[in-house]
């Protein structure tokens, strides 16, 4: 719900501010908000060898996502952007797979790959089959957002969630304000009540709450089933695009909505399934005598 009310708010703080100037303030306030908790919470430093993940996820998470999406709203629709943006799910479940070691069944795997060959076909479908700058931008996002989830979900296994996200923003800061201060001066600021609000909402309710919570659930239930759930995204962002600002919703939605949640639901029971199998294993090994 966090994240896909990102795509409108950023289209509404694109009203206010430039590109630049948006995503550098809202690391700017997000990091605020995140150094308070921190610093009221007493919270000690990380440890040094978690500081190179916690830049990657900083890297994914808080710079490079939130700049190559709205550089892609200058051109792309937000019901466009959402919908690309639902392969997200399928690269961060490869990813994870590969730097946690999570091995998902082939159920999953299926109805992972269903999910976003669902996703593939509406953007064409949508776009005419022809790929925009908005897209190529969309799809960088893609891989470096994959990567900031897939190591924080491994860090959300040794301290909590919004210690993750909280530390990456702290350690984004300096090149945010270093942001702020060039960006502000060069891109023309037209401050309404939709800019703020936009602006407001992507730093506190997407940056810092949203991923405080998702972090939180990557490491309750595994990188890999987690990542499905964002399949929900899109559909929901479509929702949000037609209530807030007036996109016209495609017949195609709704089948595409449908098709979506049953993979959603496929990949829960396909990743309970897998959970339930590996504890009886662990356990069937733990029974076993040790022999002298």
């Amino acid at each position: 719900m966090a994240f896909s009310l990102t795509f409108p708010a950023t289209a509404w703080g694109l009203e206010s501010f430039g590109p630049w100037s948006l995503v550098a303030l809202r690391s700017v306030l997000a990091a605020l908000v995140a150094g308070g908790v921190l610093l009221a919470a007493r919270v000690p430093l990380p440890a040094r060898r978690h500081w190179a993940g916690l830049a990657v996820v900083g890297g994914g998470v808080v710079v490079g996502f939130p700049l190559l999406t709205t550089l892609a709203l200058q051109t792309s629709t937000t019901s466009h952007a959402a919908v690309v943006v639902g392969l997200l799910p399928l690269t961060t479940a490869v990813l994870g797979s590969l730097r946690t070691g999570e091995r998902p069944s082939r159920a999953f795997w299926i109805a992972a790959l269903a999910g976003a060959a669902v996703v593939i076909a509406f953007t064409v479908q949508q776009s005419g089959g022809a790929l925009t700058t908005g897209d190529l931008y969309l799809f960088g996002a893609l891989l470096v957002c994959a990567a900031g989830y897939t190591e924080g979900g491994r860090l959300a296994r040794v301290m909590p969630g919004w210690q993750v996200i909280g530390w990456a923003l702290v350690l984004c800061l300096p090149l945010a304000v270093a942001g702020s201060l060039v960006a502000l001066p060069l891109e023309p600021v037209h401050l309404n009540a939709h800019g703020v609000l936009g602006l407001v909402w992507v730093a506190a309710g997407s940056t810092f709450l949203g991923l405080y919570v998702w972090y939180r659930g990557m490491a309750a239930i595994g990188v890999a089933r987690a990542s499905q759930l964002q399949l929900a995204q899109p559909l929901l962002t479509l929702v949000w695009s037609f209530l807030l600002l007036g996109e016209e919703l495609s017949a195609a939605a709704p089948v595409a909505a449908v098709a979506v949640l049953v993979c959603i639901a496929t990949t829960q029971r396909a990743g309970r399934r897998a959970g339930r199998e590996a504890v009886t294993v662990r356990s069937g090994r733990e029974s076993r005598p040790v022999r002298s």
